[in-house]
């Protein structure tokens, strides 16, 4: 059984433990290993994630099935004063995956988002990460690009999405 709950603040060693899983997989073709670990040290140290969701308004979801927390969520409603909901981040096991973790994830960010009274659930993915047909799959559609700057000489070059609500 899946269930999935909001992540509380002691609970972030286990979005961080995902996320060091999860990365090299999603990522280990894209970007270098300078640049993955970077990137995991820059969001997901113990500070940034309290960072996210004490001061930025992040929400993290975890999802457990069998007693086992097999991948995250995290979204923020309003997004830039907006009627959108941004889904920040969504990972999932490699073992999870293809068991309908990442449907039920988007499924729950999009139904609080609806009943918040959002718009649109918009996100931002690499645009060479297998992802972008799963998102496809669940109603995203392209709707720009970005390369945004993240320091030491790296940037996210991002597909932006978007699904009406």
């Amino acid at each position: 059984m899946l269930t999935i709950s909001i992540a509380k603040p002691e609970q972030t060693h286990i979005i961080r433990e995902i996320a060091q899983i999860t990365w090299p997989v999603t990522f280990g073709h894209i970007l270098t290993k300078e640049q993955l670990d970077y990137m995991l040290n820059m969001m997901y140290s113990e500070d940034a994630l309290l960072d996210q969701i004490m001061n930025k308004g992040h929400v993290f979801l975890l999802a457990q099935a069998d007693g086992e927390f097999g991948g995250y969520a995290s979204y923020e409603l309003n997004y830039q004063d907006k009627p959108v909901s941004k889904l920040h981040k969504i990972y999932v096991l490699p073992q999870m995956q293809g068991k309908s973790v990442g449907k039920a994830l988007v499924n729950e960010v999009a139904a609080i988002a609806q009943k918040a009274g959002m718009e649109y659930l918009s996100l931002n993915v690499n645009r060479q990460n297998n992802a972008v047909g799963f998102y496809e799959r669940y109603g995203f559609v392209k709707v720009g690009e970005e390369d945004i700057d993240i320091g030491n000489g790296y940037f996210m070059n991002d597909a932006v999405m978007q699904m009406k609500l």
